[in-house]
C-alpha cells in the first residue's frame, strides 16, 4: 500500500532535493564532509522526514507545526546553498 506522504507534492519535491544535495556536494572539498555537507544533508533529510510525519494521520495543528518545521529546514538548506556559492563551492547555475 502506498504511504500517504508519497502523494504529497511537497514530499516528492523534498525527495528530489535530497537527491540534488548528493549531486551538488559530490565535489565539495573533503574538509567539508563533516561540516557544510553534513549540515546540508541534515537539513534536507529533516524537511523530508517532517513532511512524511505530517502526513501520518496528524491533527491539523500537528500537521501545520510539522510543515512549519520543514519550512525552517528548507530555509536552512537555502542558506547553506548561498554559503556554498559565496565561498566558491557552487557556481551560478545552482544559486538562482
Amino acid at each position: 500500500m502506498d504511504k500517504p506522504h508519497k502523494k504529497l507534492i511537497a514530499w516528492q519535491k523534498c525527495m528530489d532535493l535530497v537527491v540534488f544535495k548528493y549531486e551538488i556536494t559530490e565535489n565539495f572539498p573533503r574538509i567539508e564532509t563533516y561540516g557544510l555537507v553534513s549540515q546540508m544533508h541534515r537539513a534536507a533529510i529533516s524537511a523530508l522526514s517532517d513532511i512524511a510525519e505530517a502526513a501520518a494521520d496528524r491533527s491539523s495543528i500537528q500537521f501545520r507545526n510539522l510543515l512549519s518545521v520543514a519550512i525552517g529546514s528548507l530555509n536552512e538548506f537555502n542558506s547553506q546553498i548561498e554559503m556554498a556559492f559565496r565561498i566558491g563551492y557552487l557556481n551560478r547555475r545552482y544559486h538562482d
